[in-house]
């Protein structure tokens, strides 16, 4: 099943380029790049940091607000509660109105 709006939280994340749209650290906020890793309470980033060099940060999943760019060029904002679980859990786990 491809990767759309409706779908996204039920799939894997890594690989996808994500932006942090809100965030309640405000020095988060525009931090983008490629998801790395995703754990229960975090998403890994691969951000640009200058001169081509890369660096990983960690955002909480509960404290940001997400926009996930598709590989259709599809954007898409996710509230990062939405997302707080395993991955392997969160494809089984029952959205409200998603």
């Amino acid at each position: 099943m491809p990767v759309d709006a409706k779908t996204l939280v039920r799939h894997e994340l890594i690989g996808l380029k994500v932006k942090v749209a809100e965030s309640t650290n405000k020095s988060q906020v525009g931090a983008e790049g490629v998801v790395v890793d995703e754990s229960r309470q975090t998403l890994t980033i691969e951000v640009e940091k200058g001169k081509g060099r890369k660096a990983e940060r960690s955002f909480a999943k509960d404290q940001c607000v997400f926009l996930f760019i598709l590989p259709d060029g599809e954007k898409v904002r996710v509230d990062g509660k939405v997302l707080v679980a395993r991955p392997e859990d969160r494809i089984k786990k029952k959205f409200r109105k998603w």
